[in-house]
């Protein structure tokens, strides 16, 4: 340390063991008529292993233990939330800001199927302009008093991973995935980024990990046998829930019904995520 040291190490060149770099907030404050608690990320390190279900499961899940819950769809190419829901109508604006889609339980969506003229309309846009319309969901959107928002990252750890991790205050990440030999790898990737972003990881949550027989009531593996106690082992990682297949919930999603689904698969997750809110 120089003798005329005056600890500003924004505007010092030396290079020394006390130097200390200032600190960059890059979060983005949500619109000022939003307040939102809790901010769960949901993601994967690959597609179709039941992000997106999850997501909307947890976020049925919470409001059916009391507490105001949205989702953010943040996979713009491949938007599924809304169909999951049932929601057919397009997101309307007042003079403050866009609004969020209401289900018949109350809880609040924004995606990007919510704005496009219709539903089969492909999003063909490019990385940062996809980024910024997941940050503007963020800022934009007048979510209100919310107390666990639910984000529906799209796969992988490209831009709009990102983008969420650097510009929301994330809470906390859950990591689906399937029981597949090479999925160990991927989820390892998601992980690895979490980390690197220093996101605390809620835990995994198995999909398609058995099917139960209705005849003889035997558990069948059919994509093969589970990795995911070995996954999680390997990272110091909770296995939080394991899904099975079940055709009465392909049924719910495809029939945009799954707030009326009752099967209680992740309770236990969902009260972890009750006790971040105290």
């Amino acid at each position: 340390m120089s003798e005329n040291c005056n600890s500003d190490c924004s505007n010092c060149t030396a290079d020394c063991a006390e130097r200390t770099e200032p600190v960059t907030n890059l979060f983005e404050a949500p619109h000022e008529l939003s307040k939102v608690n809790k901010v769960i990320a949901v993601i994967s390190g690959k597609g179709g292993v039941g992000k997106s279900l999850v997501t909307s499961m947890l976020a049925v899940a919470m409001n059916r233990k009391g507490h105001q819950s949205a989702i953010l769809d943040a996979d713009v190419t491949g938007p599924s939330i809304p169909k999951t829901f049932g929601i057919d109508t397009k997101a309307t604006m007042n003079a403050l800001g866009l609004l969020p889609a209401k289900t018949k339980t109350g809880i609040s969506l924004m995606s990007v199927n919510l704005l496009l003229e219709s539903d089969t309309d492909p999003v063909v846009w490019r990385g940062p302009l996809i980024a910024n319309t997941v940050k503007q969901f963020w800022t934009d959107v007048l979510w209100g008093d919310v107390d666990f928002m639910f984000i529906d990252m799209p796969p992988g750890t490209g831009d709009v991973p990102l983008t969420v991790f650097q510009s929301i205050p994330v809470d906390g990440i859950i990591v689906v995935t399937s029981p597949q030999e090479l999925v160990s790898m991927i989820v390892a990737k998601a992980v690895r980024m979490a980390e690197i972003m220093q996101i605390p990881i809620i835990g995994l949550v198995e999909n398609m990990s058995y099917f139960r027989c209705p005849d003889n009531g035997k558990d069948y593996a059919i994509f093969g046998e589970s990795h995911i106690e070995e996954i999680a082992k390997a990272h110091q990682l909770s296995v939080l829930a394991k899904l099975p297949i079940d055709p009465r919930l392909s049924k719910a999603c495809d029939e945009g019904t799954i707030e009326d689904f009752d099967e209680n698969w992740l309770e236990s997750v969902a009260e972890i995520i009750e006790k971040m809110e105290k």
